[in-house]
C-alpha cells in the first residue's frame, strides 16, 4: 500500500508565518477523513500532537533549493554519447550515467542468465530506444577534485557561471 504525505511547507500551518531558516520546525502526520495529513508548525505554535496524529517529529527548516535552470534531458544524453571512448572522460561519463539513472531516463539492462562485462553497466533509454555501455571508474579515480565542478556545471549551467 502507497500513503501519499504531503511535501514539507514553508510556512506555519497553524499561524501561517513563513519559517526562517533554521527554525526549529515540529511536524506531524495527522489523520483526517481517512486520509493522513502532514502539519507543519513553528515551535512557538506547537502545543504537542494532536489526539489524531500518527508520527510527529523536531527539525531545523532548510528552505528548499532549485537549481534552476537545469540542464534538458537531451543535452545530457549527447553529452554521454560525445564522451564515448574518451578515457580521460571515463568519471565525467560514469557519474553523468548514474545521474540520468537517479533522473529515470536510464535503467539498467535485466542481463537477466547472461553477464555483463564487469567493467561496465549496460544501460538502456527509452526515450531514445537506445543502448549505452559505460565504463564502471574506479573510486580512487573519481576523488579527482576538478570532477565535482565539471559535473555541476552540465547539470547545472545557471550556478557554474
Amino acid at each position: 500500500m502507497d500513503i501519499k504525505i504531503d511535501r514539507p511547507r514553508s510556512n506555519c500551518a497553524l499561524t501561517g508565518r513563513p519559517f526562517v531558516a533554521g527554525e526549529t520546525v515540529y511536524s506531524a502526520l495527522v489523520r483526517e477523513g481517512g486520509q493522513i495529513h502532514r502539519r507543519d508548525v513553528c515551535a512557538a505554535a506547537w502545543a504537542g500532537p494532536a489526539a489524531a496524529t500518527l508520527a510527529w517529529w523536531r527539525a531545523l527548516h532548510t528552505p528548499a533549493t532549485t537549481h534552476e535552470p537545469v540542464t534538458p534531458v537531451d543535452v545530457l544524453l549527447d553529452l554521454l554519447e560525445g564522451l564515448e571512448g574518451r578515457d580521460d572522460d571515463a568519471p565525467l561519463r560514469y557519474l553523468l550515467a548514474l545521474e540520468l539513472v537517479r533522473r529515470r531516463v536510464l535503467r539498467l539492462v535485466d542481463a537477466g542468465p547472461a553477464v555483463p562485462s564487469p567493467g561496465s553497466l549496460q544501460l538502456t533509454c527509452r526515450r531514445r530506444d537506445s543502448t549505452y555501455d559505460v565504463a564502471v571508474v574506479a573510486p580512487d579515480r573519481l576523488a579527482d577534485p576538478g570532477l565535482e565542478p565539471r559535473l555541476a556545471a552540465l547539470l547545472w549551467p545557471a550556478e557554474a557561471a
